[in-house]
């Protein structure tokens, strides 16, 4: 699975803004003031050879005050969740005492620790590198996260040895499902339903935290595998292992999925971590199902305000659709996974040039692209550029210039199209060459040296 990569630190030395760079995001938030990231931050890595989850941490404080505290245990649980370490120092402040603590700490850890010395543009590399070398983890590597200088290096280091990953396999036909969520929402419960109580699915076999274990079983006359990092037994063996699985975990069972289904607490509201845990799986292109699980305890003249709330709340994801079930009692559970075979089957379709054409044209004559420098956008033709999550590339002229708005309408115009059930569809824009451009160069002549522009010169 995706290793996982957690940047730790003292603070203010630019933990946040690396994680931003290597992510390609602004998830995290950057200021100079010393202590702004207060809990673990999590993300995808969009940048190096191999992909990775990242984890933006707070400072690690020597002596740290009552909130500096919960800093520093948030972090000293990135260190024990990741595979590798990124050592961020700062060079313009030097070698400090708080470093050499820090490193003897993550020394200790055992784990693989890259340092990197952030801050160090228009300084000499040797001499910041030689420095830190008294700290006695490595070379240290000497970047400018604020100007992405050395970043894409500093993250192909760090995972040096590793294969790239973290893609779920298309070949197999198997259904490869992530069941993710808060704890105690009722995932183990729903696993076990759909796997059988008495079935033990994961052996008690040691592993490394990258190593996923991919649960076999069918249901509604198709194959599935079960993505769990945490390992599925029964409850007698362990007391709800999948409860206990971090986000880290999470992003990893996300990335090795073709479908997730998010398991949400019918009596709970929907957090700041569910939607974020939703976002990456809509940034991922997952097929996207969600259980609100409980249902049967909810009264009756509770549910429509329920039903109404997540509507609110999920408009960021209006293709996932709900599913109101038991899981102890198995209501709604069968039509839970005969959607998702529904939803892969929508996520893996083949989809002729010439209907995504004719849908296009159809599509543009409903409501035409706005009009850019007193132009209309042409969008002359469509072909599908991949699948899981259905990509369909669209070519024309000035496409650069298509609005988001324009964009999210004719993926909802392709989903109800092609009957494209509870997966995202990606909508890409290419500008195709104008092809009297190259005529225009055919005809120039060079001019004869000496001679100006617009005039003739005599024989």
């Amino acid at each position: 699975m995706l290793p996982i990569v957690a940047i730790v630190g003292r603070p203010n030395v630019g933990k946040s803004t690396l994680f931003n760079v290597l992510t390609r995001t602004r998830d995290a938030i950057i200021a100079d003031v010393a202590g702004v990231t207060r809990d673990r931050q999590y993300g995808y890595a969009r940048v190096g050879a191999v992909p990775c989850v990242l984890i933006d941490t707070g400072g690690l404080i020597e002596k740290p005050s009552s909130l500096e505290a919960l800093m520093r245990v948030q972090t000293e649980k990135a260190v024990d969740e990741a595979d590798r370490i990124i050592f961020l120092a700062d060079a313009r402040a030097g070698l400090t005492a708080q470093d050499r603590n820090i490193a003897a700490e993550l020394r200790r850890c055992g784990k693989p620790v890259t340092l990197a010395v952030n801050k160090a543009e228009g300084l000499d590399a040797d001499i910041v590198a030689a420095d830190f070398q008294q700290l006695g983890i490595g070379m240290p590597h000497a970047i400018a996260s604020g100007h992405g200088q050395g970043c894409r290096e500093l993250i192909d280091i760090v995972l040096e040895g590793l294969a790239p990953g973290g893609s779920p396999a298309d070949d197999s036909g198997a259904i490869r499902v992530a069941i993710i969520g808060r704890p105690n929402v009722g995932k183990s419960t729903l696993v076990n339903r759909m796997l059988g109580e008495e079935r033990v699915i994961a052996s008690d076999e040691p592993g490394t935290t990258r190593d996923s274990i991919l649960v076999p079983f069918k249901r509604e006359g198709r194959d599935f595998l079960l993505v769990d990092t945490a390992g599925v037994r029964r409850k007698s063996k362990v007391d709800d292992p999948l409860e206990r699985a971090s986000v880290a975990k999470t992003l990893q069972a996300i990335a090795e999925a073709h479908a997730v289904v998010m398991v949400l607490d019918a009596h709970d509201s929907i957090g700041e971590q569910d939607a974020s845990v939703l976002g990456q799986a809509l940034e991922r292109g997952r097929v996207l199902l969600i259980a609100i699980n409980k249902w049967d305890g909810i009264p009756g003249e509770q549910r429509e305000d329920i039903r109404r709330l997540l509507s609110l709340k999920l408009d960021f994801v209006p293709f996932a659709p709900l599913h109101f079930i038991s899981a102890r009692h198995g209501t709604g559970v069968g039509e839970l996974a005969r959607d998702l075979v529904r939803g892969y089957d929508s996520a893996m379709r083949a989809m002729p040039t010439p209907a995504l054409t004719k849908v296009l044209e159809k599509a543009i004559e409903q409501h035409q692209p706005p009009l850019v420098r007193g132009r209309r956008i042409k969008l002359r033709y469509a072909h599908q550029g991949g699948r899981n999550p259905p990509r369909i590339i669209i070519h024309g002229g000035q496409t650069d210039a298509v609005p988001e708005s324009y964009r999210r309408y004719l993926a909802n115009v392709y989903r109800e199209a092609f009957d494209l059930y509870a997966t995202p569809v990606a909508v890409e824009f290419r500008t195709d060459k104008n092809p009297y451009d190259r005529l225009r160069a055919g005809k120039r002549k060079p001019r004869a040296a000496g001679t100006m522009p617009g005039r003739r010169t005599r024989g």
